[in-house]
């Protein structure tokens, strides 16, 4: 076949979605209007450090190995796979900070330590979690979501059942345990997921799987490095990339898009997957006539949440740190309001810091901190420099305490990123970081669709449509959307 499929966005749904159509014999041009691959996961080196831009968290090892399978290659050829012990540490009210071991036997014994009879239920807990994950990611996120149809199998229904669609997270792991270290340690997988555990179905214990059984990864040079490796597989696979291209409309005639304008001038092709902000590419880069979707309905969908973000290097070493750290040292329920039931800025926030040179010295200087601080919060926010050197400060202090030493007079490099860096570098809708939330009425056949219902071979990937949010979710989606081009090209 020697069809012409354009790809717009070389983040990890693009990058997915054009190597699957070259490897089944499509001729694919991948177009990033940025001057390099990766989307929300880019790197940056100022002043000797290495620092990530996005996701800092390896989940879901399977996936991973998966996607480069189909390829006949594996994750050792491009990047080293190392595992974290202990996979991250939580700073509990109190202070306690506590290391979350990667061994399942030393997990259970943690959990026994905080509740009496919670490390057997830890094991029933999980095994339901495994049943989730192995039939979720094994079935449910790798369909199309077009129609009710794809959910006709008896067994798909059977399935669904057990998978605790109707029940909420909040309410299945309070069948478990009832210490709220436990619950906020559980539960903080689906803080990104865009609603409180109330609202999450109880499927999403999936994640708790993935974290506590698959345990915590990290690529020796940085999360950078899957996306070099994805880069080098698309150019394998004959996948032409170009940086530097923003697209600036998908044309369309009687119908179907004939190919893309950008500033260089017209690119046909015989189909566009459009793995940029859904959102953008439909409102933006489409005449009105041929939008599926109003701005009122992109209004009223729950968006995942934005994050404040500050990249820091420090002239020092820093005591009582791991790879990653979570600080729970204020209320949990209240800044999961703050950001999705109350939306502003919030008042105590939970925070998280990724300090990778723990684990890794190629991304800082010797003897110097490489730290990456996140503030959850609600999209759609002012984010002025005043708003964000107020959470600067107040994190910070809270950092500073729990390592013993002043940081910010140690602090030579500095970089803050929000909602208005979201919109300028990827065109996110309101400033999201993590995409589409991940509610029941968010789900398969309720996501916008991956292909337009106006444009006959025009269709979306990544975090806006199947299957959702993360790092995993959107290879997937990439595969997806390329098995549909492929079927209907064959037609």
């Amino acid at each position: 076949m020697s069809k012409h499929v354009i790809v717009i966005g070389a983040g990890f749904a693009g990058l997915s979605a054009a190597t699957t159509l070259a490897q089944q014999g499509c001729r694919v041009t991948l177009l990033e209007k940025n001057e390099g691959p990766g989307g929300r996961a880019r790197q940056f080196q100022a002043e000797g450090f290495t620092f990530d831009m996005g996701p800092s968290w390896y989940w879901m090892p399977d996936i991973f190995e998966q996607y480069f399978a189909k390829f006949g290659r594996k994750v050792s050829d491009y990047y080293d796979l190392v595992r974290l012990d202990p996979s991250y540490q939580v700073i509990f009210k109190g202070p306690e900070a506590v290391d979350i071991p990667a061994a399942m036997s030393e997990l259970r014994a943690l959990f026994e330590r905080f509740e009496p009879g919670s490390g057997a239920r830890l094991d029933e807990f999980l095994r339901q979690a495994a049943y989730k994950y192995q039939v979720g990611i094994g079935k449910f996120v790798h369909m199309p979501g077009r129609s009710l149809l794809e959910f006709a199998d008896p067994r798909l229904l059977v399935d669904a059942v057990r998978l605790d669609l109707l029940q909420s997270m909040h309410k299945h792991v309070r069948k478990f345990f009832k210490d709220p270290r436990l619950l906020e340690l559980v539960e903080f997988p689906i803080l990104f997921l865009g609603a409180t555990s109330e609202n999450t179905p109880a499927l999403y214990s999936l994640m708790n799987y993935a974290d506590l059984a698959l345990g915590t990864w990290y690529p020796m040079g940085g999360m950078h490095k899957i996306v070099e490796g994805m880069v080098a597989l698309a150019r394998e696979q004959g996948v032409e990339i170009e940086y530097n291209a923003a697209v600036e409309q998908i044309v369309v005639e009687n119908g179907r898009t004939t190919g893309v304008q950008t500033a260089a001038g017209f690119r046909p092709a015989d189909a566009v997957v459009a793995g940029a902000d859904y959102h953008h590419a439909e409102q933006h880069l489409l005449a009105p006539e041929w939008r599926t979707y109003s701005e009122d309905y992109w209004d009223k969908r729950t968006m995942a949440p934005s994050s404040l973000l500050f990249y820091l290097g420090i002239n020092k070493r820093l005591p009582n740190l791991r790879h990653h750290n979570l600080f729970f040292d204020e209320d949990f329920g209240l800044h999961a309001e703050e950001i999705y039931e109350n939306p502003k800025w919030p008042s105590r926030p939970l925070f998280y810091v990724s300090a990778p040179s723990q684990t890794d010295p190629s991304v800082a200087p010797e003897g110097s901190e490489n730290m990456f601080l996140l503030v959850p919060v609600a999209p759609n926010l002012p984010d002025p420099e005043t708003t964000r050197e107020h959470y600067y400060n107040f994190i910070m202090e809270r950092l500073e305490r729990h390592c013993g030493t002043s940081i910010r007079d140690a602090v030579v490099y500095k970089r803050s990123y929000a909602h208005q860096d979201f919109i300028d570098d990827y065109h996110s809708y309101k400033g999201n970081a993590y995409g589409l939330a991940n509610t029941l009425r968010q789900t398969a056949i309720l996501k916008p669709s991956l292909k337009s219902k106006k444009v006959s071979n025009l269709y979306f990937t990544g975090q806006l449509t199947v299957p959702g949010p993360g790092v995993p979710p959107s290879l997937i989606s990439g595969q997806v959307v390329a098995g549909e081009v492929m079927k209907e090209m064959k037609n």
